[in-house]
């Protein structure tokens, strides 16, 4: 078990080891998760329930009180 994870791991370390077009590619989509994740969120998406109650009973009872209706 132990030499069969040590084979995928040296596998995926050689072939990212290796890799030259793939490196750019990588780049490109970790910049688009930041952009998605960290942009997106602090421009278009506001924390709502922070905004509009005080408390966090307050949160929790709107949250509960959306859900069952």
């Amino acid at each position: 078990m132990k030499n069969l994870l040590k084979n995928i791991f040296h596998l995926y370390y050689d072939g990212f080891r290796n890799m030259t077009l793939g490196k750019k590619l990588w780049v490109i989509i970790l910049i688009k998760l930041f952009v998605m994740f960290v942009i997106l969120k602090l421009f278009f998406f506001h924390d709502f329930l922070k905004d509009k109650f005080g408390t966090d009973k307050e949160r929790s009872n709107y949250v509960i009180e959306r859900l069952t209706r």
